[in-house]
């Protein structure tokens, strides 16, 4: 008999263990049976919740997600300015939470399985829509009626680095990716005030 109480535990630990799995190899080629034994668990029982690997990666990728809005949505609760919001959105991207090496590896393999699943690619809309969104509204009382095109430059700066993080050529350390982007702000600031 199943101890009760016991499911949301183990989602938790085949969440964290598939992206401690793809962090290791880099890649979606990982078995429920790596995923599962990295949890402590059977693959049998890794399929029970999730049925199959594709899911149990969809379900680590909404993790990652809940987790980066929740410190986006605390970091602009605290802003004050646009300028803050701006940084606020830009300093949680590169969180030491969100900007560790494993989950830039899920980011990574996440676009790419967004390129053949219609769940993925939802989700990375999702969260594509609210990182331009959130930025758009910081931007406005900045830039004026160019608010969208900055913020589809930010957003693609962030998703590069990101990149070039995961490819590990020119790894980038959180500070620095953080200050790359906000200089590329300012001067996309300075050029539309001045």
């Amino acid at each position: 008999m199943p101890k009760l109480g016991m499911e949301p535990i183990r989602r938790a630990a085949l969440v964290k263990a598939t992206i401690a799995e793809i962090g290791e190899t880099g890649t979606l080629d990982v078995t429920v049976s790596q995923i599962a034994k990295r949890a402590g668990m059977s693959s049998a029982l890794a399929h029970h919740y999730f049925g199959g690997k594709e899911q149990i990666f969809l379900a680590a990728m909404r993790h990652t997600l809940a987790v980066y809005a929740a410190e986006v949505r605390g970091a602009i609760g605290m802003a004050a300015t646009p300028l803050e919001r701006v940084e606020a959105i830009v300093k949680s991207s590169f969180s030491q939470t969100n900007f560790r090496s494993e989950v830039v590896a899920a980011w990574l393999n996440f676009y790419v399985l967004a390129q053949v699943s219609d769940e993925a690619r939802r989700l990375l809309n999702v969260y594509q829509m609210r990182l331009r969104s959130n930025l758009r509204f910081a931007l406005r009382p900045l830039v004026g009626p160019a608010a969208p095109e900055v913020a589809e430059r930010i957003a693609a700066l962030v998703d590069g680095a990101y990149l070039k993080q995961s490819l590990g050529r020119g790894e980038i350390a959180q500070g620095a990716a953080v200050e790359l982007v906000m200089q590329s702000f300012a001067h996309e600031v300075a050029a539309h005030q001045g």
